[in-house]
């Protein structure tokens, strides 16, 4: 009975049918279009990435580093002579430096050789292996991946750059870096040069075996028929394919070559300029003298802690980089 009262009557409303009743045109164009929200990779990656609290914590960890890497030495007048005729100065324990110079952040490390504060001299170090490190990643990922994705999809070119990576490839890459300070003069350049002279050949092959991989799937065998460059399809087709796997190797990349750094310079073969590497090879000497041991290990436990954290950072920015972990 209530259904019958709620019916409404067409002839009160004054209206023409054709007013009423309109004609929906069938689009068949329109029917297959498909009602999707707007997805972005790079927001999804960042959403991936911070979902895990993890994350966050190691992030935080990096800004702090990059802080003191790049802003503090900014911020202080370091002078690593300044109390070089001061003997009162050299090798104190952070108690004591702070006992000696006051209450400061400069001094909570203690005081090194000659009598600089340890503190800022790991952070001006710290400065200068890590754009070492930025630096030779850019080129080297760059160059790498560049290549290899050519390298990958071009037979002719596969040819040629396999006989080059026999040749270059088997010889000692510590090796060759050393005999490359060794001839030069051992500054910041020449650390770049002798790092990215062949640093990305083994990038360059990595992402030629990926290329192969993907190279005759059916969509990059149509743009081959229709005439696409190959440099075109690599770029396009291939490349963003592989951002979780580029991601990846720079996590790898950016720490080894702060260890190169270090380890070159602990066996006196590394840069002049006051890096990490150099700072533990100057205190070397304190490692093995009871109540120095301090300055050696300070250097020592910043580089570590640096190499770790553009490591974790990298492989789990690698990982939310992967399209298949945005599910």
């Amino acid at each position: 009975m209530s259904n019958q009262n709620n019916l409404v009557n067409l002839d009160d409303l004054h209206m023409s049918d054709e007013q009423l009743f309109a004609h929906v045109d069938h689009s068949n164009l329109e029917s297959e279009k498909i009602t999707a929200p707007r997805y972005s990779y790079w927001k999804s990656v960042f959403r991936v990435f911070f979902r895990k609290r993890v994350n966050i914590v190691i992030l935080s960890i990096f800004a702090v580093i990059l802080l003191f890497t790049y802003i503090y030495p900014l911020t202080v007048n370091y002078d690593p002579f300044k109390n070089l005729m001061d003997s009162t100065a050299k090798h104190l324990l952070p108690s004591k430096a702070i006992e000696r110079f006051g209450s400061s952040i400069e001094w909570i490390l203690g005081t090194g050789a000659s009598g600089q504060s340890t503190f800022d001299a790991v952070w001006f170090g710290s400065r200068i292996s890590v754009t070492m490190a930025f630096i030779c990643a850019a080129i080297n990922l760059t160059v790498g991946v560049v290549i290899g994705a050519v390298w990958g999809f071009s037979k002719k070119v596969d040819i040629v750059m396999m006989e080059v990576y026999n040749i270059i490839g088997n010889v000692p890459y510590i090796l060759f870096i050393s005999v490359l300070v060794l001839i030069f003069s051992a500054g910041f350049w020449t650390m770049v040069f002798a790092l990215t002279i062949t640093g990305w050949l083994g990038i360059a092959y990595f992402i030629r075996t990926q290329v192969i991989i993907i190279r005759d799937r059916e969509y990059n065998l149509a743009s081959r028929c229709l005439g696409t460059p190959i440099t075109r399809i690599a770029v396009k087709n291939i490349l963003p394919f592989m951002t979780s796997v580029i991601v990846t190797l720079a996590a790898t990349e950016i720490p080894s070559y702060i260890s190169y750094e270090v380890f070159l310079s602990y066996i006196g073969m590394g840069m002049s300029d006051m890096s990490l590497g150099r700072l533990i090879y100057q205190a070397e000497n304190a490692m093995l003298t009871p109540g120095w041991q301090f300055e050696f290990w300070s250097p020592v436990a910043v580089a570590s802690i640096i190499t770790i954290v553009l490591y974790v950072v990298g492989q789990n920015l690698g990982d939310a980089s992967d399209p298949r972990t945005h599910m």
